[in-house]
């Protein structure tokens, strides 16, 4: 085996699931290797559950809240377990896609798949990433095939004629639509305590509560500050409503050059660099798209429901702003 091992296993049902998961699992353990499962609530119920005692020896992650936005999986869950680990190969199963996943999330999914595969080269891991070939559509199965050096199914385990993760990291970085309605400020240097200010006091007209305006304030000055040490020295915040989130991009001329940015710890030494890892840590989820026009980052927060409803979703915010 490769220092870096990285299995796509497309199951169909419970009992196929459970064959494999639990012979991986089984099989790091007797080899004396660390093991991990980051999978959704159900999966890890039936996988406790399948492996009885066993599972005493198994670090459980419930996928559905350390991956809600999935680019906190590879540092967040990935390294975080590796390098708690004494030396040696460890194990890990990771399950970021099942169905329920949104359109919006799912191509944050597909970079984080892609993206692992850079992050761990040449690492002594093995991660096996289970999708449910019954429930999932053609194309997500056909995705993972990209982002996959090796697919598993029916019992089968070869290699994918179709792995080209770059090429799928790049298919997912695409314009991001425009919002239907949005208040904006533009900024720049001098503008970087107003911005923020700008964000809390709008954020907070939708009904985000105090502990996720803290985190949207911490947010919004990464982002400020690298639009205008990195991208041209000056940018543009806007904030909305969306399907009961707070929505809050910032947009600049720089472009990211390096995919896994946010992603992974910077090296020892360098200063900086971990702007864009706090802002993964904190958002809910995080979209981005870089290219030679600029950069556009945007980062949702979840609205309570109050009566039913989520504030703000009907309109606009009840606080001042520049509608678009």
């Amino acid at each position: 085996m490769s220092a870096f091992s990285h299995r796509a296993f497309f199951y169909r049902g419970d009992s196929e699931y459970l064959a494999d998961a639990t012979a991986f699992v089984r099989a790091g353990l007797a080899a004396g290797e660390p093991v991990a499962a980051a999978v959704p609530p159900d999966r890890l119920a039936l996988l406790r559950a399948a492996l009885g005692e066993d599972a005493a020896g198994v670090h459980f992650t419930d996928m559905a809240m350390v991956g809600r936005n999935p680019g906190r999986i590879i540092p967040g869950v990935f390294t975080a377990f590796c390098d708690a680990q004494p030396p040696g190969r460890v194990r890990i199963i990771d399950e970021p896609v099942w169905p329920g996943r949104t359109p919006l999330e799912y191509p944050a999914c597909v970079q984080h798949e892609a993206l692992t595969n850079a992050a761990f080269h040449g690492r002594p891991v093995t991660i096996l990433c289970p999708y449910d070939g019954a429930r999932l559509p053609s194309e997500v199965l056909a995705d993972a095939r990209v982002t996959h050096p090796v697919v598993i199914e029916r019992g089968r385990e070869q290699v994918s004629a179709h792995y080209a993760p770059e090429r799928a990291a790049a298919s997912y970085n695409i314009p991001l639509p425009a919002p239907p309605h949005a208040v904006s400020l533009d900024f720049d240097g001098q503008g970087l305590r107003g911005a923020r200010q700008f964000a809390v006091r709008i954020a907070g007209g939708f009904g985000v509560d105090e502990t996720r305006l803290d985190d949207l304030a911490l947010t919004v000055s990464e982002l400020t500050t690298n639009s205008v040490l990195h991208g041209g020295g000056y940018g543009v915040i806007r904030l909305w409503a969306e399907n009961g989130q707070l929505a809050c991009e910032v947009k600049d001329r720089g472009r990211i050059s390096d995919p896994l940015a946010g992603r992974l710890e910077p090296p020892v030494g360098r200063p900086g660099g971990r702007g864009l890892l706090m802002v993964h840590q904190l958002a809910d989820l995080v979209r981005d798209h870089t290219g030679p026009e600029g950069t556009a980052i945007r980062c949702y927060f979840a609205l309570l429901p109050e009566g039913g409803q989520y504030p703000g979703s009907g309109g606009s915010p009840s606080a001042t702003g520049d509608p678009e």
